[in-house]
This record gives C-alpha cells, structure tokens and sequence, in this order.
C-alpha cells in the first residue's frame, strides 16, 4: 500500500477516535448524537484491517474513502456542536440541524455502498459488522425525528419579541422545562455555549446571538426569581411529610406526565415505584413517611393494610425509564443512600437490606465477606434492577477489592458477583473504571477452577464493549485465557474461547494471540477425539486466518488436511468456518492450494457451494474461485512452454526420463 492511501486510513482511524471521545451530549438531539457516534465507532475495525492488508486498493474504494474522509470531518463538527452547542441554538435552528443529520447519513451511506469491502482479504466478522452499520445508515435516512414544534414556536415568538416587552411566565415556565434550565448554572453553561458559538463563528452570528442572549436574561431572572421551582402541587395539602421531595423530584418532571406515572401522594414523576399490599403502586419515600407516621390504610382506596411490605415495580420503573428516554426527559434517579432500600431476592418475597450487605463485606472477618459477596452474586444473578441497585451503592469497588483475598470461596463468589453485575451496560463501565482488570486477570491465572471459569466469563462479558477489546488486550488478558483453553475443565475451555473469539475481533488482539500460543493449541482441539471443542477453535482460527501472523502459523501446521477433512464431513458451521481458514490460506500459496486440491476438495466445496449457510456458499464460491484461476493460470504457462522451438530443447538443464528414484 502507498504511502498515501496508507496516511488516509490513519487519518480515518484518527477522526473515528476523536468522535469516540466526544460525550454528555446535549438531550435536544442526544438520540442522533449517541446513534450517530455509535455506528461510527463500530467502522474503526474496517480501516484497521485495510491498513493491515497487502491487496492493492482500488481507485474507485480510495475515492470512496476520500468522500467517507470529509463526510467524518462534516459529523465531527456536528457532534461536538451536539455536545457543547447552545440549546436555544438548537430549537431556533432545529430544521437546519435535523437536515445536517439527514445530510450526513446519506453521505456515509452512499460512502458504504461504494467502498468495495467484500472483496478484501479482511475478516468476515469486520463485513459482517460494517455491513450492520451500512444497513442501520439506510434504514435512519428515514428516521430522522421531527423537531418538537410547540418549542420551536414558543421560543421563536420570544426571540422575535423586543426587548422591552414583558414575557408570560407561563411561556418561560413552559421554557425552562422543556430546555431543562433548573438552576443559574444551567443558564450560565447555555451563555457559554453561545459565546463559544460566536467566536468560533466570527460576525456571522453576531445578530442572532445578541438576540438570544437577551432571551436568555429573561429565562435568567426568571429562574432567579424561584419560579421554576415553584410546584403547584396537591401533595402539600395531602400529605406534608412529603414536600422536601417534590422539590427535588420536580427536576425530573416532564410537561406532560402520564398519570400512571404520578405517585398519587406527590403527583410527582415516580423515582422509585413501590407496590402496597392493596396493589396501589407509590414512590417510595412518600409511602414510608406515610407509614412512619402511624397510617395503616391506603392512601388512594383507604383500604386498611394488611401488610407493611413493599414490593419494588419493576415494570413500571421500566416503563417510566422508556417514556423518558423517548420523551428527552433525564432518566429518574433515585434519591440518595440508595443503598438502605431493600432489594428482593430470587425465589422469596422477603427483602435484603444493601447496607447491610455492605458492611460485611467491609468486615474484619472472612466469614462476613464471604457470605456477603455470595448473597450479592445470587441477588445480582436473575434481576436486572437488582444489579442497577447494588452498583448504585457503591458494591463493585468492594467485590473488586475481595478478588485479591486469598479465600477460595471469599474469590469465587466476589468473582462470579460481578460477571453477573457486569449484564448492566452501565455496570461494565463502573467495572473496568474501577481498576477491576487486573484483579480479574489475577483470579483468571491463579484462582480455582470455577474462580478461573468465572474469570474468564467476566472478561468476555466485559469485552462486549469495543474500546475495552483494547483494554483487556493491551492488560495481558488472552495468554491467561490461552492457558486456561490448555488446560481448564470442559466448561473453563468453553468460557476461555467463547473470551478469546470476542477480543480477537479487534485486529491488534490478533497478533497478542498468535504470539501467546494459541494456534497450535486450536490445532489440538480440532483434533481431539469426540471433538467437544472443534465449533470454538474453528470459529477462533477463522478469525486469525485473516491475519498475517494467523495465517503463517496455521499453515506451518500442517492444517489443511484436518480443514479439508472438516469441509468434508463437518457441521454446516464448521464446514463453513473450515472453508473460510483454508480461503485464507490458499491465497496466493500455491502449496496450501495443490495440497487441497490432492486431498479432493472440489467435490465437498462444490456441494457446499449449493447446499450450505449463505456464508459458507460465499467462502466456497472464493476458494473454488482461488482454484479456477490456478488451474487457468497452469494452463496458459503450459501452452506457452509447448509453443517453445523444439531447436532449443538442447538448451534445457538435462533432465533424466524414464527413471523413478523413489523405486530406489
């Protein structure tokens, strides 16, 4: 590859890598913003490989490349207007950005549909993913939300209104919701993002920010005034004991709630639903005060209780989390010391208080922190809340903290605690910021078998998301799960490879694996009797072929029989995985190919050409392909020779014919 396609591509790499850093979106367009980022990061892998492979490129792919180059450079400035653009900014002007969104995406699709990646010599599973990505970007050329009207025409009646007109409190209370201006700090962060938009504009703007900057001292002095925190609310009369929360809770608030969304004492958005014994669902806080001040009846039906319990709403959590996120309203969180409410347990009706929990595990005695990291790993093992509730308070540094303990059972279950915890996205992210990956890594290498087993379970879960491939790689992850492949039970050998095949989609874990050994231990696995492991290693090596090292290591091993044998007589996935290894390896090495070709793998490949996953019948149609233009290419080298002069046979290097040495 020359020298500038090469710089091309780490440009790419590099443009893809500064939108990765950009976050805290403003919610105005968050949704597009997260989206948008999101596909982009997962196209990084495709630039990695092409500047891994020796094919030449295309002028048509470069060209593409070069358009995809300035369409990166257009979403950059979008994103990061996104996230530290002015809001009013955004309303004012949502046409216009909701175009820019629109704009961009046909521009990385059409970018996708001309880059030729099919016909690289790269991984299947980086086509498979940039072939999502080319598909999410066609379908959300027809999704691109609507901008809220109402705000637009709100806002641009006030920006057009002269300064000297007095605003509705309404239209400002409507404002200030809708913008999520709460406090004086917000306003200022807004006055920021306008100062920074008119430098960076020059005069452009000047008008149209002097304007706004107006509209903004009014929403200023409003929000100073207090209003904005003023709640009409019927919860005062009703139950006093509640009023310090709606305060708080009124941030959360969105102009219109559902009803079934109100808690029927605060007529607030509920944080933290809970179900009574009549079945009427309540926040929290406002149930326990009516409770701790002595009432034994319902508060809606005023039907007498007949317990005290209370049974979290998970549906309803759920639900209100949705309508949230669809509605642009911050996600409710729930008030502090999260850690004192009860969480229910699998399989029992009874709760288990998380500060207590906690405490033990923060105990002197090794009986305490065993027992508590045990009820955490079963809390956290079926219930998606549950696991929300025990990272909120505060327990992943402190199971991370039990990894190191020289306690068996103490490691197990802190271990398998936070493979369940790590299920929760935002759980993985606490984890791997936690400085857990080297405690992990430690329990992988010297644990016991199940602490091993978990281990590596945990680094695969963890290994979901692409930035942390990189991490765990780069921390010494996969000679650990090499030799846990070697040598661990059925179950470990399962856990280790299912690990490996995950981190090994990014290119720079490749060469880390092949260098640790892991080759020739897949070559044994495929080769084993009863073949209990033959579905992992052929989907590991599949990956690797792709590779340079993979594939010189694969093909010292004398692996082609064992391939062809597979394409043979395989599973369909395994017929498929074998025939993509030996894609790789017969290109362009004339051994690998005759060698195929004399162990009979037309008649396998042609039936799998017609009879086998889509996937498989691609891979048979290249290697049949790879066959058909090396018998071409003999073909036309032999009619050259016998076009030669017989006058100048002489002048061949002397040959002995009719004698065979091997007859000895």
């Amino acid at each position: 590859m020359d020298h500038q396609n090469a710089l091309l591509l780490r440009n790419l790499i590099g443009v893809v890598d500064q939108i990765s850093a950009i976050s805290d979106f403003k919610f105005l367009i968050r949704r597009h913003c997260f989206d948008l980022a999101r596909r982009l990061r997962l196209l990084k892998p495709l630039f990695e490989d092409l500047e891994d492979i020796n094919d030449k490129i295309s002028a048509d792919t470069i060209k593409a490349l070069v358009f995809f180059k300035e369409a990166l450079d257009k979403a950059k400035v979008l994103l990061q207007f996104g996230s530290r653009g002015s809001k009013l900014y955004m309303v004012l002007k949502s046409a216009e950005i909701k175009y820019k969104f629109e704009e961009v995406t046909i521009y990385f699709e059409r970018a996708l549909s001309d880059i030729s990646y099919h016909k690289f010599d790269i991984s299947d599973e980086v086509k498979e993913q940039v072939e999502l990505v080319h598909t999410q970007f066609k379908r959300a050329k027809e999704r691109i939300d609507a901008p809220d009207l109402e705000l637009y025409e709100v806002l641009l009646s006030m920006y057009n209104q002269s300064n000297d007109v007095d605003t509705d409190p309404g239209i400002l209370r409507i404002l200030c919701e809708k913008l999520k201006f709460r406090e004086v700090e917000d306003i200022k962060q807004e006055s920021l993002a306008l100062q920074e938009m008119a430098g960076s504009e020059g005069g452009n703007l000047e008008e149209s920010v002097k304007k706004m900057s107006i509209l903004l001292k009014k929403i200023e002095n409003f929000v100073q005034a207090g209003y904005v925190n003023m709640s009409v609310s019927a919860s005062n009369d009703f139950s006093p004991d509640c009023s310090d929360q709606a305060s708080t809770e009124q941030c959360s608030q969105s102009p219109v709630v559902p009803d079934d969304f109100r808690c029927p004492i605060s007529l607030e958005l509920i944080k933290d639903p809970v179900i009574i014994s009549t079945g009427q669902t309540y926040e929290r806080t406002c149930i326990k005060k009516w409770l701790e001040a002595g009432h034994g009846t319902c508060p809606k039906t005023q039907q007498i209780l007949s317990s005290t319990i209370l049974t979290p709403n998970y549906v309803l959590s759920s639900l209100i989390s949705d309508w949230c996120e669809m509605n642009g309203v911050e996600r409710p969180k729930r008030s502090g010391n999260s850690h004192h409410r009860r969480v229910v347990s699998t399989g029992s009706a009874e709760g288990v208080e998380l500060d207590i929990l906690l405490s033990k595990l923060t105990s002197d005695n090794i009986e305490d922190k065993r027992s508590g990291a045990a009820e955490l790993r079963l809390l956290a093992k079926h219930n998606g809340d549950n696991r929300v509730l025990i990272a909120e308070a505060g327990a992943i540094p402190l199971l991370i903290g039990l990894l190191s303990l020289p306690d068996t059972r103490t490691q197990e279950h802190a271990v398998t605690a936070l493979l369940n915890l790590s299920i929760c996205e935002d759980n993985k992210r606490c984890i791997i910021s936690s400085e857990a990956v080297p405690r992990i890594l430690h329990v992988l290498k010297n644990g016991s078998m199940e602490a091993r087993e978990n281990a590596a379970a945990t680094v695969f879960s963890l290994s979901v998301v692409d930035e942390f491939k990189v991490t765990l790689g780069a921390s010494g992850a996969i000679p650990a799960l090499v030799t846990l492949l070697s040598e661990g039970s059925r179950r470990g050998k399962v856990d280790a490879a299912t690990a490996l095949f995950n981190l090994c989609i990014y290119q720079g874990n490749k060469g880390r694996a092949v260098r640790a050994g892991v080759v020739p231990m897949l070559m044994r696995l495929l080769t084993q009797p009863g073949g209990e492991m033959v579905d992992e290693a052929l989907a590991i090596l599949a990956i690797l072929a792709s590779h340079p090292d993979g594939k010189t290591a694969i093909g010292v091993l004398n692996a082609v029989p064992t391939l062809v044998e597979l394409v043979r007589n395989g599973s369909p996935k395994n017929r498929e995985n074998a025939t993509a290894v030996l894609v790789q390896l017969c290109g362009g090495d004339p051994q690998h190919l005759s060698e195929a070709k004399a162990l009979g793998v037309m008649t396998p490949l042609l039936d799998l050409a017609e009879s086998g996953t889509e996937r498989a019948k691609r891979k048979a149609a290249q290697l049949l392909e790879i066959i058909g233009s090396s018998e071409g290419y003999h073909a036309q080298t032999q009619m050259q020779a016998d076009a030669q002069p017989q006058a100048q046979l002489p002048h061949l290097p002397f040959v002995a014919i009719g004698t065979d040495d091997r007859t000895g």
